[in-house]
């Protein structure tokens, strides 16, 4: 019966003594464990990016691409806004020409006659004065004659300047104006005078017209120009 006894609490001490150390052995492996894991952890890591890391870059490239787009869409809404007022400026100079050419076509068809017509009248004027002076005038009254041809000059000149007025005719006044060279033909250069600005028109010798805007004859002009000093 002791022998029994004795015999079960020596496999009770055996069995203590097992499990104590198995114990004490998987706390000694578990450090390993864990540094194996670790390590693994931090191969795994440095060879392979994580997760978190595909998404930004697909961002940023993204964001690259937008702002080259949006540079791309700006230069082109330029382009297009000057390829607007270019052709607004086209179609305003072709309507321009077109009017132009209609009233000078107008006025070459339907316009000549009633020009004509007042035409005729300036010369029944003239004819009429010149009647009057050679019928009613007496031979040595030259001061009568003179002043029948003056006041028949002074009519045509009146009726000249209402026919050209209603056809669209005006003659050009360009003194003091800047020399053009689409209105004006330059005869000579002249010394400026006092109150002459320096390229401008000091003189017409023949005067220039305009037919509804459009220059038909340049006026002839002498242009100023700044005297040379003499050393």
């Amino acid at each position: 019966m002791a022998a029994r006894a004795l015999w079960a609490g020596r496999r009770r001490v055996q069995r203590l003594l097992a499990s104590s150390a198995a114990s004490q052995s998987r706390a000694w492996l578990r450090p390993f464990s864990t540094a194996t894991q670790r390590t693994a952890g931090e191969d795994c890591s440095s060879e392979d990016p994580p997760d978190g890391l595909g998404p930004s870059l697909a961002e940023r490239a993204l964001k690259l691409k937008a702002v080259k787009l949006e540079k791309e869409v700006q230069d082109l809404t330029v382009r297009y806004q000057r390829a607007v007022a270019d052709g607004e400026n086209i179609r305003r100079r072709t309507q321009r020409c077109v009017e132009d050419a209609k009233i000078f076509v107008s006025g070459f068809s339907v316009g000549i006659q009633s020009f004509c017509k007042d035409l005729v009248e300036v010369a029944d004027i003239l004819e009429k004065t010149t009647e009057c002076i050679s019928e009613e005038t007496e031979p040595g009254d030259q001061k009568l004659t003179l002043e029948k041809i003056f006041r028949g000059l002074a009519l045509l000149e009146a009726k000249l300047k209402s026919v050209f007025a209603k056809h669209g005719l005006e003659k050009m006044t360009p003194i003091g104006d800047k020399y053009d060279p689409h209105e004006h033909e330059l005869i000579c250069h002249v010394p400026a005078g006092v109150g002459v600005q320096p390229g401008t028109v000091a003189l017409v010798r023949q005067d220039g017209y305009k037919l509804h805007g459009r220059t038909i004859r340049l006026a002839q002009v002498e242009v100023a120009v700044e005297s040379q000093r003499r050393l």
